[in-house]
């Protein structure tokens, strides 16, 4: 019997409490079970698949709060401006909660779940994007020119990889602008 009031939402509220503090590497049934206050075995209840049940809840949970993130920013906006704040806000994420973005799957899974958050996901992007005229494959492109650039940014943002002096809030200033003309001028076939 499941422990009351332990929920598998919670035992993902606890694996991703454990993430933030101490990134993905150190998800373990056991430290989980820990923070929720259970023997691990008792995890198997709440979660039965396991480890892997458990990494695949989070990247759901995390896809599902990029998604919902994006789409606040975009809400109310649109062109430019709807492309500037979809940009930011993916980076702000990306900064305020380096560890869950990093467990944030890049590659598509065979998992219905995570097939539907990541459409989510990739439908705000391919929503912004409609003030441009892209539709079809053009949309595609615009979407995966979109997707590698923020993710380019939030990576190596979050991994330490940008040390010089100018500021980082200048480059993403700039980087927008290179993707708006971008846009505005994009290829037709």
């Amino acid at each position: 019997m499941p422990r009351v009031g332990l929920t598998p939402e919670q035992v993902v509220g606890h694996a991703l409490a454990l993430i933030d503090e101490q990134g993905p590497e150190a998800l373990t049934l056991a430290a989980v079970a820990a923070r929720a206050g259970v023997a691990t075995p008792s995890l198997y209840k709440h979660v039965s698949g396991g480890l892997a049940e458990l990494r695949r809840l989070v990247a759901v949970r995390v896809t599902e709060e990029l998604a919902d993130r994006l789409a606040d920013a975009a809400l109310g906006r649109s062109g430019d401006a709807a492309v500037a704040a979809v940009l930011r806000s993916y980076h702000a994420y990306a900064t305020e909660r380096p560890h869950r973005y990093a467990a944030l799957p890049q590659a598509p899974q065979p998992d219905a779940d995570l097939v539907t958050a990541a459409g989510r996901l990739v439908g705000v992007i391919v929503a912004v994007l409609r003030e441009y005229g892209l539709e079809g494959s053009e949309a595609i492109h615009a979407a995966r020119t979109f997707r590698s650039l923020a993710h380019g940014f939030a990576a190596l943002s979050t991994g330490g990889a940008f040390q010089l002096a100018e500021d980082l809030g200048e480059t993403q200033e700039r980087m927008i602008t290179v993707l708006t003309a971008g846009l505005r001028g994009w290829p037709r076939p």
